[in-house]
């Protein structure tokens, strides 16, 4: 299941046809693929690994761009309407044997993004507001992951009357500034300075000025400082900005 746009590893296979993961140095192009609209009937949303198996579900061009470059709606410039507004479903293989970790899947969206879609693009480094993440006063709050670290950072939660929960996963703080981005209007820069990977839960209120609940939890900036020892901080810093140059809505496979 994707949530929020972020690569999590589905787990409804068993051991035994689960492979392994692809090798690092690995630059996977696609054995096959398939991109067609979506069903626009479809309320479910997801972009997923199930073994080599990779599958887009109901997500907009400007949704993969987002996760294929780990960037902000405000990073993306020149692209046309269209790219927000339709969904396409995507669903192929890998020409390398294994599962893609997250760069190897970033790389296949752009990919896919370019061999069905025609889109040509180039990169700009501007300045433009941001949200820093800092290491807050008393420190980070985060356990290590037992997960493999080279396996895929995993976000999934649900939301609802007016709160999020979320469960993070083998999360880098680059993985956790990309996902905070989705709930955010700015752009997420990793200041912490943190190595490693980490497993967390957070839970907040998306709209905490409109809440009437005494025992809900507070907003997302809030919530990082007290759930896991971080912060945002708005700042200015250069960021790269994707501009589209070209891009066409795909023809029939």
């Amino acid at each position: 299941m994707l949530v929020m746009g972020v690569v999590a590893t589905a787990r409804a296979q068993s051991d035994s046809t689960k492979p392994g993961m692809m090798a690092k140095s690995a630059d996977p192009g696609w054995e096959v693929v398939t991109v067609k609209p979506s069903d626009p009937n479809d309320k479910f949303d997801m972009m997923s690994t199930r073994g080599r198996h990779v599958v887009i579900r109901n997500k907009s061009v400007e949704a993969m761009l987002r996760l294929a470059y780990g960037i902000q709606r405000s990073q993306i410039v020149g692209a046309p309407e269209w790219t927000r507004t339709e969904h396409f479903d995507i669903d192929g293989v890998p020409d390398v044997d294994g599962q893609p970790n997250m760069k190897q899947y970033q790389g296949l969206v752009q990919k896919v993004l370019a061999q069905r879609f025609g889109m040509k693009s180039h990169q700009e480094r501007r300045e433009m507001p941001v949200f820093a993440l800092e290491v807050a006063k008393d420190g980070p709050k985060m356990p290590p992951s037992k997960a493999d670290p080279n396996g895929l950072p995993d976000n999934e939660g649900m939301g609802g009357n007016g709160r999020q929960i979320r469960k993070y996963t083998n999360v880098s703080m680059s993985d956790l500034a990309i996902m905070l981005q989705f709930n955010l209007d700015r752009p997420v820069v990793d200041q912490t300075g943190v190595k490693g990977r980490y497993d967390f839960k957070m839970q907040w209120t998306v709209d905490e000025g409109q809440s009437t609940d005494p025992d809900a939890p507070p907003g997302l900036f809030t919530a990082i400082q007290e759930q896991i020892g971080l912060k945002l901080e708005p700042a200015k810093a250069p960021v790269d900005v994707l501009v589209i140059d070209q891009v066409e809505k795909p023809g029939a496979n």
